[in-house]
């Protein structure tokens, strides 16, 4: 009998030994992100101080993408491992109706859906506790299981924030009163991100005091519209903007400016506090957006901005700090995408793959510990069979080439994005060769992830179908 609880008292010791040396998890993602919005991707007229020592404390990545140009898919993409295509989850929910467009849009998804082991489940199952703060949007909008699709009903233990909106909706805005669940509505004057924050901070306390390893997914719902930040900000930034020199053609809208400085801030707050609770050694920080910023100075010199198909609409900041493991200040020119982190995360935990959920996503180890300097993977794609800023499309980047096919007229565009990130010569005329061989692998590959087409519209009607400026 003593023997007996010996050992099981010894199996105890052993697996909070393993706890223990799990890494935990801060996740920050950003909504309508600019790949420009951040000092240390270049920006000068936003200041941002904490994320810019959160960069140099980790590695930069150069050619960082989300797996869509609008919000729900990507974000679906990194929780599921798996391209939008393969999804079927490939617009932000619930879309704009176009019944007069030239094309059909697909039924697709407005939810992920619960077959599939997501990356929080699969850390739960890992022995992580995991909460969710902030902006959701993976939820259809009515019947018949709206409640259903939360994110506690998707591996997260607690919920602060997430519905089905996209966007700050209640009395208030990003102002108190907020109407959101699990938040109170504050006081006069709260700002929505600080609030957020606070509830983050306190997670992070009660998180260390349980000891087990954790995940906290915060997702703001900064920078998406209403553009608004404190009164003392905007100020603050139009002031600034009065003797600045604009010589990156930057946004300098002094009310988005103070919001990216309120996002600063709120990583600073938690940063601090990783290190006053003792963990940050053993936590693994990662700061990355959904989509571009909602405009096009927002893109650092790159083409067009959200829901475009040039770089300005899926190309974003992307940073990983992992204390012991990740080079401080390393930066990587490797193309990474948001569908990698689920591979990633399992990793650094010490967890086995689960290649059946996460089939499009890669682990980016290699690269973030210095073993490598690329990945066996050399091309990336998107899907997007639905109308917005842009008509739809699909796109295929290999190595340095990105191909676009434009779904109503075929009509093809080529760039060397190493030669021209901008996007400003289209090769497609000159290097026709290149142009098919990618485009067959593109169709190649829609097929092998059974992504849904577009169809011809009985409805069409190019009186009615006009593409209209879009939010």
């Amino acid at each position: 009998m003593i023997k007996s609880r010996l050992l099981n008292f010894s199996l105890l010791l052993l697996s909070s030994a393993a706890q223990a040396q799990k890494p935990n998890f801060v996740f920050l993602l950003v909504d309508d992100l600019g790949w420009g919005d951040f000092g240390c991707y270049g920006s000068e007229f936003h200041e941002t101080p904490n994320i810019d020592k959160l960069a140099s404390q980790g590695m930069l990545f150069d050619n960082g993408y989300a797996a869509c140009t609008v919000c729900s898919p990507s974000r679906a993409a990194i929780l599921t491992g798996a391209y939008p295509a393969r999804t079927h989850l490939t617009d932000w929910i619930a879309g704009h109706k176009k019944p007069f467009a030239k094309l059909s849009v697909p039924d697709w998804n407005m939810r992920m859906d619960h077959e599939r082991v997501v990356l929080p489940e699969a850390l739960k199952e890992g022995g992580y506790s995991t909460a969710f703060i902030g902006k959701w949007h993976l939820m259809p909008t009515g019947e018949p299981d709206f409640d259903q699709h939360y994110p506690t009903d998707h591996g997260f233990d607690s919920n602060v924030g997430g519905r089905e909106w996209g966007q700050p909706k209640g009395p208030g805005k990003y102002f108190a009163p907020f109407g959101m669940p699990n938040l109170d509505d504050g006081k006069k004057g709260d700002f929505l991100t600080d609030k957020l924050t606070d509830v983050a901070v306190d997670y992070l306390v009660s998180a260390s005091e349980k000891k087990d390893p954790f995940l906290l997914y915060f997702s703001y719902y900064t920078l998406h519209g209403p553009i608004m930040a404190p009164p003392e900000l905007v100020k603050k930034y139009e002031e600034k903007k009065k003797t600045f020199k604009n010589l990156r053609n930057e946004c300098v809208n002094p009310a988005r400016a103070g919001m990216v400085e309120k996002l600063d801030d709120s990583v600073g707050r938690i940063m601090a506090k990783l290190e006053e609770l003792g963990i940050a050694d053993n936590t693994v920080v990662i700061l990355t957006g959904d989509n571009g910023g909602d405009t096009p100075q927002s893109s650092g010199g790159l083409r067009d901005y959200k829901a475009y198909s040039h770089e300005g609409g899926v190309r974003e900041p992307f940073v990983v700090k992992w204390p012991g493991k990740t080079a401080a200040g390393s930066t990587c020119e490797e193309m990474v995408i948001g569908m990698d982190f689920y591979p990633t995360m399992l990793e650094m935990a010490g967890l086995p793959p689960r290649p059946d959920e996460h089939k499009d996503g890669v682990s980016l180890v290699p690269l973030l510990t210095g073993k490598s300097n690329e990945l066996e993977r050399d091309t990336l794609y998107w899907h997007y069979p639905h109308y917005h800023r842009t008509k739809p499309y699909g796109a295929i980047r290999q190595g340095d080439m990105k191909l676009i096919e434009f779904f109503e007229d075929g009509k093809l565009e080529l760039y060397d994005l190493k030669a021209d990130p901008a996007e400003t010569k289209n090769l497609a005329s000159t290097n026709p060769e290149q142009a098919q061989e990618l485009l067959k692998k593109f169709k190649q590959w829609r097929t092998s992830v059974d992504a849904q087409l577009m169809t011809e519209n009985p409805k069409y009607d190019p009186s009615k179908g006009k593409n209209k400026k879009k939010k």
